[in-house]
C-alpha cells in the first residue's frame, strides 16, 4: 500500500476536462499523495491553472514520474520529494525544499493517507493503529505547523477528509476516526487563521477509482461491487474530485472557510 496506479488495469481518470483558466497562475502549490490518484488529478489540474507544483510522495517513482511528466506538458515547474510525512523531520523537510525552489508556498493540498479494512475493532493492532493516525492526521499537523510562518494573506489550505467521517465505515474504524479528526481540525484551524487571511477549507470524496482500495484498502468482498452502492451507481473519478480542490483553493471561494466539499456520488451527509 498504497499502491502503484502503473500497475491497475483499469486506470483512474485524472485528464483535466477543460482548458486552463489561470486561476493559480503565478501561485505555488504543495500537493501530498501527488503520485496517483486524487493527488495526480489534483497536481495536473493546479499546473494547467498555472501553478508551479511541489510534488509529495511516499516511494511510489514510477506513478510519481508520470506526475510530474503530466505537470511539466502543462507547463509548469515542478519537483518532487519521496518520503513519509508522518514524520516531521520529513514534513519541515518538503516545505524547506519547497522555499528554496520556488521562493514562496501558497496553498497547502494534503491529500496522501492510507486505510486498512478489518472486520472487528480487535482485529486493528496498536502498530496500525498508530501509523493510520500518523499518515492521515499527524502529517497534516506537522505540513501546516512547517508552512504556517510562509503564508501570507490569501493562501490557503485544503485537507482530504472522507465520507466515512459523517456516514461511518463498519471495516475502516482507525481510518474513519481520523477522517473525523481531519474535519475537526480543518474547522479548527480555520478559525484560528481567519483573521490573517488564510482560509483552510476540506474535501470529502466518497467511494473514488484509486490505488489505494485495490491494492488493499479495501477488502475483496467489498471491491466486488465498489461504488455501486451511492446514488449514481458508481464509484468516482480522480478528475471529478480534483475540481473540489481547485475551487476551495483559488479565489473562486474567496468567501468560504472551514467548510466542506462532498464528491461522493450523490450521498447525503450533514455538514
Amino acid at each position: 500500500m498504497p499502491g502503484h496506479e502503473s500497475e491497475l488495469d483499469r486506470k483512474p481518470q485524472w485528464q483535466p476536462r477543460y482548458p486552463g483558466s489561470g486561476r493559480m497562475k503565478g501561485k505555488v502549490a504543495i500537493v501530498t499523495g501527488a503520485d496517483s490518484g486524487i493527488g495526480r488529478a489534483t497536481a495536473v489540474l493546479f499546473a494547467r491553472e498555472g501553478a508551479s507544483i511541489a510534488m509529495s510522495y511516499l516511494c511510489e517513482h514510477d506513478d510519481a514520474k508520470k506526475t510530474r511528466e503530466l505537470c511539466e506538458a502543462e507547463g509548469a515547474k515542478v519537483f518532487s520529494l519521496a518520503g513519509d510525512l508522518g514524520q516531521k523531520s520529513h514534513a519541515d523537510e518538503l516545505v524547506a525544499q519547497t522555499l528554496e525552489k520556488f521562493g514562496r508556498i501558497d496553498t497547502l493540498i494534503q491529500i496522501a493517507g492510507e486505510q486498512h479494512p478489518d472486520q472487528d475493532v480487535t482485529d486493528i493492532t496498536e502498530e496500525q493503529l498508530q501509523r493510520t493516525f500518523q499518515s492521515n492526521i499527524f502529517s497534516m499537523f506537522y505540513l501546516a505547523q512547517a508552512v504556517r510562518p510562509h503564508l501570507k494573506k490569501g493562501a490557503t489550505i485544503v485537507n482530504c477528509t472522507s465520507v466515512t467521517m459523517y456516514k461511518g465505515s463498519s471495516e475502516l474504524l482507525d481510518y474513519s476516526a481520523t477522517k473525523g479528526a481531519i474535519t475537526a481540525f480543518t474547522r479548527s484551524l480555520s478559525a484560528n487563521l481567519a483573521d490573517d487571511g488564510i482560509r483552510v477549507n476540506a474535501v470529502a470524496p466518497g467511494p473514488i477509482w484509486t490505488p489505494l482500495n485495490p491494492f488493499g484498502g479495501s477488502s475483496e468482498e467489498k471491491m466486488e461491487h465498489f461504488g455501486e452502492g451511492t446514488p449514481m451507481g458508481r464509484p468516482g473519478e480522480p478528475n471529478e474530485v480534483a475540481p473540489a480542490f481547485l475551487f476551495l483553493a483559488c479565489e473562486d471561494s474567496s468567501y468560504m472557510s472551514g467548510q466542506v466539499l462532498h464528491p461522493n456520488g450523490g450521498i447525503v451527509v450533514n455538514g
